[in-house]
């Protein structure tokens, strides 16, 4: 049997998704519990990687087990068992032989959250990126269209990234105010290392005013991370969901 996670986690205390020696990750606290609960050693494969700090309300993972499980069982004590750490299953499916959370996936959706205020915050601190300047949202929304499409987003991408391409596809690149705070969403069938982070420092230059739309754009078609902007901190960055 072949079962579906929808996964929620605060990234604060954890080294990222994937599992690391001697270190706390999402992974190894989900494959804990999972082997505590069905008493045998379970692999479990994630839909990406996050990284440090990164949060998720929607990650999804799957796994495979011989016997069928009592699925509303089965979540209720695995998030029993992964107390008091910030993870819960949100839900668990029954999913045919041939789903892979990974290699399935159509589309992957970021939230990168940015807190336009003149004081830090208090109750988010961890959860988003400060910004006490006010930032222009119709600026930063014109430069993220320039992004939409087919591109090499080499501008973008982290020094070590692993990708065998910088070309990559974007579908969505938003930018709204909601309240006190600028959210920026992306969707994607796939990323590049550090890639929304490296969008969100870069469109947060343009909000703030140190670059222009045509700086942004320049920038971009430069295909050379020295001529992007900062990476900003993981602590802003949400994966929200997974399409399939």
């Amino acid at each position: 049997m072949r079962y579906k996670l929808t996964i929620e986690y605060n990234g604060t205390p954890f080294v990222g998704w994937q599992e690391q020696a001697g270190q706390l990750s999402v992974q190894s606290v989900v494959e804990k519990a999972l082997n505590t609960y069905l008493r045998q050693k379970v692999k479990v494969f994630a839909s990406g990687r996050t990284d440090t700090g990164v949060h998720a309300l929607g990650q999804v993972a799957h796994f495979d087990v011989a016997e069928k499980l009592n699925r509303r069982k089965a979540v209720y004590s695995l998030n029993a068992l992964m107390r008091p750490y910030p993870v819960v299953i949100r839900k668990m499916e029954l999913v045919p032989d041939d789903f892979h959370a990974r290699f399935s996936a159509k589309q992957r959706t970021y939230l990168y959250r940015i807190q336009n205020t003149n004081f830090p915050p208090a109750l988010n601190a961890g959860r988003v990126w400060h910004m006490n300047q006010k930032l222009d949202v119709k600026k930063m929304n014109e430069a993220a269209k320039l992004l939409i499409g087919k591109h090499d987003f080499s501008t973008f991408r982290a020094a070590n990234c692993q990708a065998k391409s910088p070309i990559k596809t974007l579908d969505v690149l938003a930018v709204k105010r909601v309240g006190e705070e600028v959210r920026i969403t992306v969707s994607a069938k796939s990323f590049l290392y550090h890639q929304v982070r490296n969008f969100a420092g870069a469109l947060v230059k343009v909000g703030l005013g140190k670059w222009s739309v045509a700086d942004f754009e320049k920038a971009f078609k430069a295909c050379d991370r020295t001529k992007g902007a900062e990476t900003a901190p993981a602590e802003g960055l949400y994966f929200m969901k997974v399409e399939y």
